[in-house]
């Protein structure tokens, strides 16, 4: 934080604290969010290179820290800064932070914005379930979870039916990701210098590019295991991304969607830093 930014903090901080709070957890938010994305892809990158058996999904990533000198801290400092996320999607999405408006497309978007506010806060919950389950030196697999839970999610009345509109809504998620890359000014939300945003507009774009390169796999096995009434059929981000790497030329694209989340995760970085927050605006509303 340069000494400007620090400084313009102070005093918000003295003049108006519990938005200033406030906005420091949304802005640690992006910060974790970052960080889970470049644990994706930094495995990803090395399954891809055979320097690892497998590629990861988020779960399976954090785990991996977890070894580390001071694992335990770091993990607990991301589950708390998913939390924060999970704050900041609850000020765009049900006050407006942003200030979209009302229109179709503005509620569509900020009804995407809670549904991953939901989902930051589900991983949130996971990184401190991993952290106790550690303590207890138990293992956890992810993917044997995932199925046991889908497997559950079948046996219901219109189960089948619940995972394939599940698995739609990831392909869609992905194909937005996709279109946003395409079509998106990354830069219109940055408080920073022209030549520094476009420089962090082009890691959003090569972010999103590959962040709904990885989920449409992700959505076509949930679809699948729908359609076919099958646990075994679902798969995580990690089973996702090593779905890519069987394709001709697979581990060249491996390694460039694997370079891609990590630029995602460095762009949710330049986010906490850079993005502008009506944090303010929003709780005086």
């Amino acid at each position: 934080m340069t000494a400007h930014a620090l400084a313009s903090y102070r005093r918000t901080l003295h003049d108006h604290p519990v938005a200033a709070a406030i906005e420091l957890v949304c802005r640690a938010g992006y910060a974790a969010r970052g960080f889970v994305y470049v644990s994706i892809g930094f495995i990803a990158l090395l399954a891809a290179l055979d320097r690892t058996p497998q590629a990861e999904g988020a779960m399976g990533a954090l785990e991996a820290w977890a070894a580390w000198p001071l694992g335990f801290v770091l993990l607990w400092l991301t589950g708390a800064g998913l939390y924060g996320f999970a704050a900041w999607r609850a000020l765009q999405a049900v006050f407006d932070a942003d200030r979209q408006g009302r229109s179709w497309k503005a509620l569509a978007a900020r009804a995407g914005q809670a549904i991953s506010g939901v989902v930051y806060a589900s991983l949130a919950v996971s990184v401190f379930g991993l952290l106790d389950a550690l303590e207890d030196l138990r293992e956890i697999d992810d993917q044997a979870e995932t199925r046991q839970d889908l497997e559950t999610a079948l046996s219901m009345p219109g189960g089948e039916l619940a995972i394939i509109i599940a698995g739609l809504f990831v392909l869609g998620v992905g194909i937005g990701n996709i279109w946003q890359a395409a079509t998106d000014d990354f830069c219109k939300r940055m408080s920073c210098d022209r030549d520094l945003a476009r420089r962090v507009g082009l890691l959003g774009r090569f972010g999103y590019m590959a962040r709904g390169v990885a989920f449409l796999p992700v959505g076509g096995f949930l679809v699948m295991a729908g359609l076919h009434a099958r646990g075994t059929d679902s798969q995580g981000m990690g089973a996702a991304l090593e779905s890519l790497e069987s394709q001709p030329f697979g581990g060249a694209i491996l390694a460039l969607t694997a370079l891609g989340l990590m630029a995602f995760g460095l762009f949710a970085f330049a986010e906490a830093r850079f993005r502008r927050m009506r944090v303010e605006e929003t709780i005086k509303a």
